[in-house]
């Protein structure tokens, strides 16, 4: 997995061009969603998907703290 930082997932999210469709907030609960799955399936090391889950949880955070497009502005250089 290449996703190791709260910016990485921003990065990913922007490339994937949804922003007109999914807001960042959404698009984070659903990865959220998508890693506990692949812990049921026992497709990914629990501790790659514990550190997957407390990024997420980190850039939700931030979102509620600082709004989206702040969080945007902020990791998407």
């Amino acid at each position: 997995m290449g996703i190791r930082t709260v910016s990485d997932y921003v990065k990913f999210y922007v490339g994937l061009n949804m922003q007109d469709s999914i807001s960042l907030s959404n698009f984070a609960y659903n990865e959220k969603l998508v890693l506990k799955n692949k812990t049921a399936a026992g497709k990914m090391t629990k501790e790659l998907i514990q550190q997957s889950l407390a990024l997420l949880d980190e850039l939700l955070g931030e979102i509620h703290n600082i709004g989206e497009q702040a969080v945007m502005e902020k990791y998407a250089k």
